[in-house]
């Protein structure tokens, strides 16, 4: 796969349940916004652009980080999903070949190591997409993967649109992606808003590029405490707490 990896970090929500006017990427935890601790790793993991996606108060956002090499940043100007946020960077990647890592702006516990593995998965499996994935029993509310009886991956199904056999499943999505970049704006062209949020879903893709015939894989390289995101200003703490501990 040609080129150096890119990462597009998606930084654009409000996070209405933060209770505070500030965007919800730049609540610190341990002295440091939450967006520079993914910025972090990322540099850390050896992605040397990053492709920002800024929605709400885009102009404090990118303030906040624009002094840092490598960054740029996109512009969603409507908030209508993960898959949306995505296709905003499109045009800055335009003839980037390589490997794009998608992650939250909001998951301050990301690992280097998983993101380099992340990587190295799409590389060596020559895969189109590679979706990160890890297990948990607590699984309310986060999208399943969806595996045949061989194990093989068929897609995500998030918990509004998943059967009750599905709710089931304890492998579930951390929203943290490797895709071939040619590959991934392909299959955003294919998704739609039919579902129960009237969004459209970054989580589709995996499954556009599987039945177009492409190597898809889920790889469960994720812990499940390093993949949470941050919501509310509960789980703002719970992070800082681990952050803490490590």
């Amino acid at each position: 796969m040609a080129g150096e990896p890119v990462a597009v970090v998606l930084a654009a929500g409000m996070g209405k349940r933060m209770q505070s006017d500030a965007p919800k990427v730049l609540h610190e935890v341990l002295g440091k916004s939450m967006l520079d601790h993914v910025l972090d790793v990322v540099a850390e993991a050896g992605v040397p652009r990053v492709v920002v996606v800024v929605g709400y108060k885009a102009d404090e956002v990118q303030a906040a980080v624009a002094d840092r090499p490598g960054v740029e940043f996109a512009l969603q100007s409507e908030q209508l999903g993960t898959g949306h946020a995505v296709m905003m960077a499109e045009s800055a990647l335009k003839d980037h070949d390589g490997p794009v890592l998608v992650l939250a702006g909001d998951t301050p516990l990301l690992r280097s190591e998983t993101l380099r593995a992340l990587l190295d998965d799409l590389v060596a499996n020559e895969a189109a997409c590679v979706v990160g994935s890890a297990e948990t029993p607590d699984n309310h509310g986060l999208g399943r993967i969806v595996r045949d009886a061989e194990g093989t991956f068929l897609g995500i199904v998030e918990q509004k649109d998943a059967t009750p056999e599905q709710t089931k499943i304890t492998e579930i999505n951390t929203g943290c992606y490797a895709f071939h970049g040619p590959s991934l704006f392909a299959a955003l062209r294919g998704i739609d808003s039919e579902n129960a949020q009237g969004e459209y879903y970054l989580t589709d893709a995996p499954a556009i590029l599987r039945d177009s015939g492409k190597t898809v894989l889920a790889s469960p390289r994720f812990d499940v405490v390093e993949a949470m995101g941050v919501n509310t200003r509960e789980q703002l703490a719970e992070v800082e707490r681990v952050l803490a501990a490590r």
